[in-house]
């Protein structure tokens, strides 16, 4: 069972909106903690004058009280579009049926006591089979904390008791144990965020251990009782870590802060058809950098690094900026909705850019402004300044006057007294043609353009998306000229 924490005045996000679909992909009950009512203007807290919620609820002041049902009401009709049907939970008889809204407040504890009593009753109503303890106790990881000197993890009980004196396997993120032996173990105190020392504890409950062995804590993943069974253990913790965690043989590198934010990951990046070939916990480190640099001889569309809640460790920071190649790219967020658009959208663009690539490795496309007082040789080779208006120019590139008719090829380009291979748009550089006279056959030009076939001109139309605007219209000028020199239907 899940508890939903959404705030009511802000309604159903987009953060929000994956957690419900997760939620029903999963087929998770949940009950909804409808956050924050003490920032509905004019709100009066009647729960410390011991009402309950529903009797303070009734007692606003009817302006505060219309605004507080138009919020839930509205909540109601965003759940209906996602299929599920839901009410206050004091007007809900059978909660098979419909989704429980609990109005609270985390500042002023309003609406707590009955969101804990709903949730218990919910419990033993409908999971009364699975509240059965058993023999082996059973948990998981949630974090480690420092305080003063010291390192506590806490974590989650959920099965079984567990004993100051027992020795427990942790997962490692491949599903082997590590076994250690407890030095402190403690137990939350009821409702607040203390911890008293205990001898065994049973489940369900919160506690917080100090470890013998010093090993790796991974948020998230699964603790046991070790009973020199550490063959089963491991066929336990694989299969479980295994049936959520699950790659494939291409893809991108993902990296989140805990098992359950990894899940939930590669579920929405799944959705967006993103293969994974790597999940990991823990900050992006240079490993990570290393199978995203491998990435790029297979497919540049997967060198990159998601990572959703995590940051970069300094290790991975150096090797970043020594790679020379600065394709490999590292995406991070900390709200996982916004992760997901930007790795869509950065996927997006760089497939167009690898299209592009692609197509411009065939020819260039390029419209040249001559600049007569820039001549430096007249002939053999001629050499002499021009701008490039629009498009790119590369060495050994074909060119065609105004009229249609050939010029020569582009032998070298020089910038800023330097030789270059390639220039783009809005450059100034000086090019060489040989076999032209600048005198006799450019002097007269105020512009030159790639020499294009027909089936080259065709392949250009086919894939006009990952042109620019400036690319585009030189493409119709060119059109324009051969249909002028050649025929009318030229690259129809």
């Amino acid at each position: 069972m899940a508890v939903l924490v959404i705030d009511i005045n802000e309604g159903i996000k987009p953060q929000t909106a994956e957690v419900i679909k997760i939620l029903k992909m999963n087929k998770t009950p949940f009950v909804i903690a409808l956050n924050k009512i003490d920032n509905i203007s004019g709100w009066r807290d009647f729960a410390k004058e011991g009402r309950g919620l529903k009797e303070s609820i009734e007692l606003q002041r009817q302006q505060v009280k219309q605004v507080f049902d138009e919020r839930y009401m509205t909540l109601i009709g965003s759940l209906n579009s996602f299929g599920f049907d839901s009410d206050l939970f004091f007007n809900i008889n059978d909660f098979t049926q419909k989704i429980g809204l609990v109005p609270c407040s985390a500042m002023t504890k309003e609406g707590i006591p009955e969101l804990i009593m709903v949730i218990c009753g919910l419990s033993q109503r409908y999971l009364m089979s699975r509240l059965k303890l058993g023999e082996i106790a059973k948990g998981v990881l949630l974090e480690v904390k420092k305080e003063k000197t010291q390192h506590f993890i806490e974590a989650i009980l959920y099965d079984g008791e567990l004993k100051k004196d027992d020795e427990i396997a942790v997962a490692s993120f491949d599903g082997e144990p590590m076994i250690t032996k407890i030095r402190v173990l403690e137990e939350i105190e009821p409702l607040c965020n203390k911890f008293s020392a205990k001898e065994k504890v049973t489940a369900s409950t919160g506690i917080r251990m100090q470890l013998i062995e010093k090993i790796e804590i991974l948020p998230g993943l699964p603790f046991i009782v070790y009973k020199n069974n550490k063959n089963e253990i491991r066929e336990i913790f694989k299969k479980e870590l295994l049936e959520n965690i699950k790659t494939d043989k291409q893809g991108i590198i993902a990296k989140a802060d805990s098992l359950g934010s990894l899940e939930a990951l590669l579920v929405l990046l799944r959705e967006k058809n993103i293969n994974i070939v790597k999940a990991g916990i823990g900050d992006i480190n240079k490993k990570d950098l290393i199978s995203a640099k491998a990435n790029l001889e297979i497919n540049e569309l997967d060198a990159i690094i998601v990572g959703f809640n995590v940051s970069i460790d300094e290790e991975a920071q150096e090797f970043k900026k020594a790679l020379s190649t600065p394709e490999v790219k590292i995406i991070t967020n900390e709200v996982i909705y916004r992760l997901i658009d930007d790795v869509v959208a950065f996927r997006v663009e760089k497939q167009k850019a690898i299209e592009k690539k692609r197509l411009m490795g065939l020819s260039p496309v390029c419209k040249l402004r001559i600049l007569p007082q820039y001549v430096f040789r007249n002939t053999n080779p001629a050499i002499f300044g021009v701008r490039i208006e629009g498009g790119r120019i590369v060495s050994d590139l074909s060119l065609i006057k105004a009229n249609g008719e050939k010029l020569g090829k582009i032998k070298a380009i020089q910038a800023d007294r330097n030789s270059v291979h390639e220039a783009n748009e809005g450059m100034e550089v000086a090019i060489s043609i040989s076999g032209v006279n600048f005198e006799r056959e450019v002097k007269d030009q105020e512009f030159l353009y790639t020499d294009l076939g027909e089936s080259m001109f065709r392949n250009f139309k086919k894939n006009k998306d990952l042109l620019t605007a400036g690319e585009l219209r030189v493409l119709q000028e060119i059109a324009v000229i051969k249909r002028a020199a050649e025929k009318e239907d030229w690259g129809a």
